[in-house]
């Protein structure tokens, strides 16, 4: 039971940089600032909104369809998918064309999935985190450190993919060690 409780804190406190949760997209993000920072944005939404509707679904959900979580989560994220490009297609068109690739990668990236996962688990073993304020402020906060997580990166994306660094582990393989470094440094301070 240790074990498991300690897992859990680990898997809740560092959602990103622990289990590298999005890490995809904050290697294609990390190429340019204004990526970035569109990216990270509007994974904040969709953690936030998503947190919101995970909220709903949970309290919905008789527990003896709870096999049918993943298939609600996977509706609710995409209901949100829809409803965001229709708002920012009628916020404005010209506009639409540049945020909704940001919709495309951000939607179904597998941080907005592991977010309501984790705020579902951190609920069902503390009652008093089942509530919709803290499923939103959950959700938020996971955004947040998706953000940092995203900026921490970013700051070594140039160097990890220089001339000084051999062909053979420049890019995604030198990402993922720094990755890795990163979140022993982050857990140790846990």
């Amino acid at each position: 039971m240790f074990l498991i409780n300690d897992f859990i804190a680990l898997l809740a406190a560092n959602l990103i940089l622990t289990q590298a949760l999005g890490t995809s997209t904050i290697f294609i993000a990390s190429g340019s600032r204004r990526k970035l920072v569109a990216t990270t944005l509007v994974i904040t939404l969709f953690t936030t909104a998503g947190a919101a509707a995970a909220y709903a679904v949970d309290s919905l959900l008789p527990s003896q369809y709870s096999y049918l979580t993943l298939l609600c989560y996977t509706l609710t994220v995409s209901l949100l998918y829809v409803i965001f490009l229709t708002v920012f297609y009628f916020i404005s068109k010209e506009r639409f064309k540049s945020v909704r690739r940001y919709i495309h990668i951000s939607a179904f990236n597998c941080a907005v999935m592991g977010t309501l996962f984790t705020i579902s688990g951190r609920a069902s073993e503390d009652p008093a985190l089942s509530n919709i304020g803290s499923y939103v402020f959950a959700g938020l906060e996971a955004g947040v450190g998706f953000v940092l997580a995203a900026l921490i990166l970013s700051a070594a994306f140039h160097k990890l993919n220089s001339a000084k660094v051999p062909a053979a582990f420049r890019g995604s393989p030198a990402m993922l060690v720094y990755l890795g470094i990163i979140s022993m440094a982050v857990w140790a301070l846990k």
